[in-house]
């Protein structure tokens, strides 16, 4: 069987950071449960870019459907984690289901994938103290608020933490995250 990974989100999530790893995975053989909350269909947004605004837009993106429920996910059958961000990681970091998971896989030196907003999730563990990472550049403060040295940079690999900016960074965080994924579960 397949190694399973386990991809913590909710509503208002990035649509393209849930899944294009959700499909990337696929392709490559790994079996990949969405787990949210609750298990419900989940509302994704989608954050772009446009002349004029200092920040990102939001505008309503996919819907998906997740798997399982936090208080449902046993962390030892999966093999990594992943982590989207968007806006749901504002409150998934304060889900005590979810922070027990996350840790268990800081714990057991199993791959971690974030992105953008996602290491709000992993800081909330004190999972990022004395480590290199990147995120949305806008959280540049929160990340060395949390101990870690931030670098605005495609990907940073530390360990089996594989983090990035943002969703147009995907193809540098799946090739660095699947590195590091079939060193530690490869698909047989």
């Amino acid at each position: 069987m397949a190694p399973k990974i386990l991809l913590v989100t909710g509503d208002a999530a990035e649509s393209l950071e849930v899944l294009y790893p959700y499909q990337r995975l696929c392709e490559e053989g790994y079996v990949v449960h969405i787990a949210a909350p609750e298990r419900k269909r989940l509302r994704f947004v989608v954050h772009d870019f446009e002349p004029g605004f200092d920040t990102y837009t939001e505008k309503p993106g996919y819907t998906w459907p997740a798997d399982l429920a936090f208080s449902e996910v046993d962390p030892g059958e999966y093999a990594a984690i992943v982590i989207p961000g968007g806006r749901a990681p504002e409150y998934l970091r304060n889900d005590p289901e979810l922070r027990k998971i996350l840790k268990s896989f800081f714990d057991a030196d199993k791959p971690v994938a974030q992105i953008c907003h996602g290491p709000l999730i992993t800081a909330s563990v004190d999972a990022l103290r004395g480590r290199r990472v990147t995120a949305y550049p806008a959280l540049e403060y929160d990340m060395q608020t949390a101990g870690a040295s931030f670098r605005d940079a495609e990907v940073v690999v530390d360990g089996t933490l594989v983090s990035s900016r943002a969703w147009p960074d995907h193809a540098g965080w799946m090739r660095e995250f699947l590195t590091v994924l079939r060193a530690k579960a490869p698909v047989t």
